[in-house]
């Protein structure tokens, strides 16, 4: 694709040498997601340094009738962030942590700082912002908004929805709506914030956000053998009923994903070898230390004594509960070395995980035999990232075959449980078809008013979430997670 000289022009002027590049290896960079499953192209990277320079970006980008994919740390898993003939727009020059409030509790930063930055930042104030996920060091700010991220302590914290106060946001039209006071209760109107967030880039460049944070908190962490799965639930509510809010995360593991870690990362133990089919890796947060440990322990106790749990390992020091994460954070690579799978990023009610895993394997015994399932993740939030891997006697061939099969057999099973087909990776392109024909029409409809009202040329991400006149659809090859 070809650009207008007299764009290149404006462009320039308006953002100079630095905020814009054709360079053939930039261009590639941005339009290759991390793990390289999707690739797009883009005829043009813009890298503006300002909420300034991006409204005068998009200004001229809707003059010269070009299309735009925001785009955060690139680390997006169902094909929203990668473009795909669209002008990109990274974020990644605005960094800036504007301020920190530790009396409000509160933190504003540019969209894009990567998580860490954040993270950090609050810790200089002696506050605590709760977002955690694998990707940290490279998803940014405005990536996880858009995205509507999760992470380990959404049971305690919520979804990145959930942290925000405020945003600054460019429009379609290059307005800016920048509502960053960091105010709890403002009560005038449609709350704006949620409208941006979880939207993918579809109605508006988010340019800042104001987070909530919290008082520092001291953790104490339990590894946890299980003999079913129905157990697990089991234990989540025992551990919920003695211990309250206070339960950060709870993370469910099956046998075989702790084994593809042992075999892909030298160095590595269970802290607990057993026979048993699950693991737990609980945490708690309290704000004295020894207290979290004491209550932790007295939990455990109880789940010992009631057959919930048939061991555990109570984390001595931070470098053994680092070890804990560090093996269920490695499953995702670990289960990519250890062969081929079909990954999906589902949620059921937490009540109905037990029966929902037992079905679905059941279902998917009649498409591929035998079958290799590691489905694990925050069951504390019904979100599991449910894989079916290439089994040791089976062939790849296989498994990419019947793809869509075992797609549609595992979506449909979470839906007949009251879940989703989409917990926290998104929508994007890979799961926007499937979406609106499992979505009530009403609802799809508003969702098309909303675009229509804010993006009415539909420059903003086309085709993601909601599909354009001409629609596009990503082939699912790894949904990962």
């Amino acid at each position: 694709m070809s650009l207008n000289p007299a764009f290149l022009q404006d462009i320039d002027a308006a953002l100079g040498p630095a905020g814009w590049s054709q360079s053939a290896d930039q261009l590639q960079a941005a339009a290759t997601p991390w793990r390289g499953t999707y690739r797009g192209h883009t005829p043009l990277l813009l890298l503006p340094a300002s909420t300034a320079e991006v409204s005068e970006a998009v200004r001229l980008c809707a003059r010269y009738g070009l299309a735009i994919t925001p785009q955060g740390g690139n680390t997006g898993l169902v094909d929203g962030g990668t473009p795909h003939g669209e002008v990109t727009l990274s974020l990644r020059r605005m960094q800036a942590v504007r301020d920190v409030d530790p009396i409000n509790n509160s933190l504003t930063i540019e969209a894009g700082a990567i998580l860490t930055s954040a993270q950090h930042a609050a810790q200089s104030v002696n506050r605590f912002f709760p977002l955690s996920l694998g990707s940290e060091g490279s998803a940014t700010i405005g990536g996880l908004i858009s995205t509507n991220a999760g992470g380990v302590a959404v049971l305690r914290y919520g979804m990145m929805r959930d942290l925000l106060l405020g945003l600054e946001v460019v429009l379609a039209n290059g307005d800016v709506v920048s509502q960053l006071s960091g105010l709890r209760k403002n009560n005038t109107g449609y709350d704006l914030k949620h409208l941006f967030a979880g939207a993918e880039g579809t109605l508006g460049i988010i340019t800042a956000a104001t987070l909530k944070l919290y008082p520092q908190t001291a953790r104490a962490s339990a590894w946890i053998s299980c003999q079913t799965s129905s157990d697990v639930v089991a234990l989540l509510a025992l551990m919920r009923d003695q211990l309250g809010d206070t339960v950060t995360s709870f993370e469910m593991i099956p046998a075989n994903a702790i084994e593809m870690v042992l075999k892909d990362r030298p160095g590595t133990r269970d802290p607990n070898p057993s026979q048993h089919a699950w693991r737990v890796l609980c945490e708690v947060s309290l704000a004295q230390p020894d207290l979290a440990q004491t209550l932790l322990e007295k939990a455990l106790t109880s789940a010992l004594d009631s057959g919930l749990a048939v061991d555990a390992v109570l984390a001595q020091s931070d470098r053994q509960a680092r070890d804990f994460w560090t093996l269920r954070e490695s499953i995702p690579l670990s289960k990519r070395a250890y062969g081929r799978s079909l990954n999906h990023d589902i949620a059921v009610p937490v009540s109905r995980i037990a029966d929902f895993l037992h079905n679905t394997e059941e279902a998917l015994k009649k498409l591929l035999d035998p079958v290799e399932i590691v489905a694990f993740g925050h069951v504390g939030d019904g979100n599991l990232h449910y894989s079916v891997c290439e089994a040791e006697t089976s062939s790849a061939q296989q498994l990419v075959k019947r793809a869509d099969e075992i797609t549609a057999t595992i979506h449909r099973s979470a839906q007949l449980y009251g879940g989703s087909i989409s917990a926290e990776h998104g929508v994007g392109r890979l799961k926007r078809d499937e979406l609106e024909a499992s979505r009530p029409a009403a609802a799809t409809a508003v969702m098309k008013a909303i675009k229509q009202a804010l993006d009415p040329e539909g420059r903003f991400n086309p085709d993601r979430v909601i599909a354009s006149a001409v629609r596009t659809q990503t082939k699912r090859t790894d949904d990962a997670v």
